[in-house]
């Protein structure tokens, strides 16, 4: 199986790429399913959502002061 980025992977192989997405090859095709979940459900006026791609997680923070973490209800995956 060839990736989007060209790389070769063998069949049953597993593997993480580069936007936090979990995939597999098998023998028909390439199938990846993200590795982590959107948070949706917080004060979106008062904080915001970042994304850290080397821990494939987002924390949610408030806009003005980003040592703040902001509670989140709801997410998504």
């Amino acid at each position: 199986c060839h990736d989007s980025n060209g790389e070769l992977h063998e069949f049953g192989s597993k593997w993480r790429n580069a936007d936090c997405y979990d995939c597999f090859c098998s023998k028909h095709r390439i199938q990846c399913c993200s590795s982590f979940m959107t948070p949706v459900g917080y004060d979106k006026e008062k904080c915001v959502s970042i994304f850290n791609k080397e821990t494939c997680k987002y924390k949610v923070v408030e806009k003005d002061d980003h040592s703040k973490e902001c509670p989140v209800y709801a997410s998504v995956g």
